[in-house]
């Protein structure tokens, strides 16, 4: 019989870096970090406006059973992203406003789920945040194992337990806590030269002269002309 776990304790990464990524965003922490650690795009937001950034509580469910969920809330700290997958794919409704009830009375910032969430006009009313791959009224039980706070699998992403979790409306990221803190400096720096970039763009810089990428398009073959040339037939 397999063995499966409530595991209590997660190393979590320091809230200054934690509050640094989620104010990079996942698309500028995602290149800071050397484009590692993005979900996969399956997993969307189901609000507008959110953007968050937290330790990773994980959980691994049997498809259509959200037993664990239930289980994972306990172990949950203010500051905490819960991340929900399941043992095979599932698009079920594994999680609706009274989970996310429990979870904000825990101090949960948000959901990512490789599954389904329901309810989604009461969450978007409570203005609790969820990245989930499907939108489904289908119900679960509450019947069989799983493990919560095991390295697990989302939208073919490995998620461990403490990772920092970044998620906003460009997607999700997780990433080591053991790298956060690197990870967050060159993401500060890339928004630095940024800024840069921005204004010479806004004052009518194009592209192709900003990045130098004239000597580029003339190795590649391509040609400035006028107008096409004529066909001869």
């Amino acid at each position: 019989m397999a063995t499966h776990y409530v595991v209590r304790s997660v190393d979590r990464a320091e809230p200054d870096v934690i509050a640094a990524l989620r104010e990079a965003g996942v698309a500028t922490a995602h290149e800071a970090a050397g484009r590692v650690g993005l979900l996969g795009p399956a997993i969307q937001a189901r609000q507008t406006g959110h953007a968050i950034a937290g330790s990773a509580i994980t959980v691994s469910c049997h498809p259509g059973d959200n037993l664990m969920i239930h289980a994972a809330v306990e172990v949950c700290r203010p500051g905490d992203v819960l991340v929900v997958t399941t043992t095979s794919p599932s698009t079920d409704g594994m999680f609706g406003d009274l989970l996310a009830t429990s979870l904000r009375a825990r101090g949960v910032l948000g959901l990512v789920i490789d599954a389904g969430v329901r309810d989604i006009a009461t969450l978007r009313e409570m203005g609790f945040p969820v990245w989930s791959r499907a939108v489904h009224a289908q119900g679960t039980v509450k019947a069989s194992p799983g493990s919560v706070n095991v390295p697990v699998v989302a939208a073919g992403q490995l998620v461990r337990p403490g990772d920092i979790v970044v998620a906003d409306e460009d997607g999700v990221l997780a990433l080591p806590a053991a790298r956060g803190r690197a990870v967050a400096g060159a993401a500060a720096e890339r928004l630095a030269n940024e800024a840069g970039k921005r204004e010479r763009l806004a004052a009518g810089t194009l592209g192709v002269d900003l990045y130098n990428l004239r000597p580029l398009l003339d190795e590649l073959g391509v040609r400035y002309v006028d107008r096409l040339p004529e066909d001869p037939a």
